[in-house]
């Protein structure tokens, strides 16, 4: 059985675990072994989904199909990319992860996680949605697309001391 709901703080180890694999499944390829430890100890650890599972403005929804998580979106509340050119969104969300595992991808599960990030935009009254796309992931950059979300500036993301080209995708809710 396949359900979808909120993190609970007994999900953060699992949660790490499918971050990590998810991440390295798709882009490990792209960085040296100390760059990609670096960037899962300080930003895929346990540690760091308890803390967001703690945080009021960070929620977690994951995928849970016989027992073990398969997908997950975590977003924050007022969370945006202070690169995005002006006018700045006033009440932004930002769409920080959102990862399926192998064996999950093309089920719908993103879609469903996404629906569940815009539903929890809307009753936060948020005016746009942002998120960061890696330049070379175009499968990602058309859903996004297909969602209504457009490519508003060039960013960069550091993974140890890798720098990736990245795209600023907002979708506006108002």
């Amino acid at each position: 059985m396949t359900v979808l709901r909120r993190a609970l703080p007994a999900d953060a180890e699992s949660l790490a675990r499918l971050a990590r694999e998810s991440f390295d499944a798709a882009f490990g390829h792209l960085y040296p072994p100390a760059d990609l430890a670096h960037f899962h100890t300080h930003e895929r650890s346990a540690g760091k989904y308890a803390g967001a599972l703690a945080d009021p403005a960070t929620r977690v929804a994951v995928v849970e199909e016989d027992g073990e998580l398969i997908a997950y979106a975590l977003i924050v509340m007022g969370g945006h990319f202070v690169e995005r050119p002006a006018p700045q969104p006033q009440r932004p969300v930002l769409l920080s992860q959102l990862y399926c595992a192998g064996v999950a991808t093309g089920r719908g599960l993103g879609v469903a996680l996404l629906d569940w990030t815009l539903a929890e935009a809307q009753g936060w009254n948020a005016d746009a949605i942002q998120l960061s796309v890696y330049s070379g992931n175009h499968g990602a950059q058309r859903f996004y697309q297909r969602h209504g979300f457009a490519h508003v500036a060039d960013i960069h993301f550091w993974v140890g001391q890798t720098c990736d080209d990245e795209f600023l995708y907002e979708r506006r809710l108002k």
